[in-house]
């Protein structure tokens, strides 16, 4: 029983960063109707700029704020210099676009702070977490639910309350409408890639601690939290964070309870689980079907 709640917390505690990535993701597909496959690696570099802050003597939680609100600009800043220009483009140019986004990025991070493995300190104690009787969990892990929540409840009621995030579901679900009622799409849009930008470098942050830091700390999370945002719904933003927490505890009780994944096979699970959804329910969990009339 013991170990059972300490992989269901731990699975809680990964399940929210790929939630925070996955919410990511979908918010850029609801804008674009692509993935943007260099989300994952945007996340990386914003987590050495937390790196090299706290390095130089920055209390964490400083560093925290001010990483996400360089991850928020750099965002806009992308969103402006290179996807608007190539907005009207095929979909495979976008698409090679992404792909040179997540090249440039991890080519970027290794020519700045090398290739080398760097410990990313955790911001909780180092010690457990004592949640009943004899069942503890580790400080991070129960940290980072917490942290995660709070994201994503404030990311909630600021498209649920705000007028601003009011507009810029708006624009994102139907920009021709928009611009009628004069709200300035092409900002909304910039908006929504900055807060994506913003999601992601928490997500990163969190995961950190756990993978260490590195170049290529953030493929396989990505991964998994594709998989969360395609099994919750990838037109769902709250459907795509059910769907992170999912695949996190999927994940850790499959590794520890199903002898012939272990470790080893954990991402086999995630690949299959996004072909299973794909052909069984391309709408996921709480997603909408998309139907269009010919």
């Amino acid at each position: 029983m013991d170990l059972f709640v300490q992989q269901l917390v731990g699975g809680l505690a990964t399940g929210g960063i790929y939630a925070s990535l996955a919410l990511a993701l979908v918010m850029i597909h609801r804008a674009t109707e692509l993935i943007n496959f260099a989300q994952g690696e945007m996340a990386m570099f914003s987590t050495y700029i937390a790196w090299t802050l706290i390095s130089a003597g920055m209390p964490y939680w400083a560093a925290f704020f001010i990483t996400v609100t360089v991850s928020f600009a750099g965002g806009v800043v992308i969103e402006r210099v290179v996807i608007r220009p190539v907005e009207k483009a095929s979909i495979l140019t976008i698409i090679v676009v992404f792909i040179g986004l997540l090249l440039i990025f991890n080519s970027l991070a290794g020519w700045i702070w090398t290739y080398t493995i760097k410990p990313f300190e955790s911001p909780f104690p180092d010690r457990p977490f004592h949640l009943f009787a004899d069942i503890s969990v580790r400080m991070h892990d129960a940290g980072a639910i917490l942290v995660t929540l709070a994201v994503l409840t404030l990311v909630y009621l600021f498209f649920r309350f705000t007028p601003l995030g009011l507009a810029m579901r708006g624009a994102a679900l139907n920009p021709e409408s928009s611009r009628l009622v004069g709200i300035r799409v092409g900002w909304m849009l910039a908006l929504g890639w900055g807060l994506a930008a913003a999601i992601g470098a928490v997500a990163g942050m969190m995961v950190a601690p756990i993978t260490f830091l590195d170049p290529n700390m953030m493929a396989f999370v990505l991964l998994y939290a594709f998989a969360g945002a395609l099994l919750g719904g990838i037109n769902s933003p709250g459907g795509a964070v059910v769907g992170g927490f999912m695949v996190g505890v999927l994940e850790n009780l499959a590794g520890t309870y199903v002898p012939f994944i272990g470790n080893e096979l954990k991402l086999t699970l995630a690949l299959l689980l996004i072909i299973a959804v794909v052909i069984f329910r391309p709408s996921g969990l709480f997603g909408k079907p998309v139907v269009v009339r010919v």
